[in-house]
């Protein structure tokens, strides 16, 4: 299957995961703090060179109703910028109740939440990426 980057977007932060090369087991990798989508895109294809990632999988906020927001419009925007700039599959998994599962994951390794947010933005991303290779095996 091959390795894969996990991505929780956010205007502020986007976290990141990455999968082993079984494509298997995510983990927590980094989150990244850009400053524009040019920027985004350049520091996340980077990555991708870096890890030797084969596919994308970005979380899609969707309503608990299952209803599109405002979020939700943004995210589809990113990634339509991920599919013209990276020649890669690029998916998208639900990822609803991700950042409360990350947070309870990290009070649970004794981490303050509200004092590690890029944690919890990376840990939400295993949380996807998780959800999306355990669906596809």
């Amino acid at each position: 299957m091959g390795r894969f980057l996990g991505i929780d977007y956010g205007e502020k932060r986007i976290g990141v995961s990455v999968s082993d090369p079984t494509g298997t087991i995510a983990s927590p990798f980094r989150t990244l703090l850009c400053s524009s989508g040019d920027d985004a895109l350049l520091r996340l294809q980077e990555l991708i060179n870096s890890e030797k990632i084969e596919g994308v999988v970005v979380g899609l906020p969707i309503g608990m109703k299952g209803q599109d927001t405002e979020q939700t419009k943004l995210v589809q925007l990113f990634v339509e910028r991920l599919r013209r700039h990276l020649d890669l599959p690029i998916h998208t998994a639900d990822e609803r109740l991700t950042s409360v599962a990350a947070k309870n994951v990290l009070k649970e390794q004794k981490i303050q939440p509200s004092r590690n947010k890029a944690m919890v933005d990376s840990t939400a991303a295993a949380l996807i990426l998780q959800s999306f290779l355990d669906k596809t095996k």
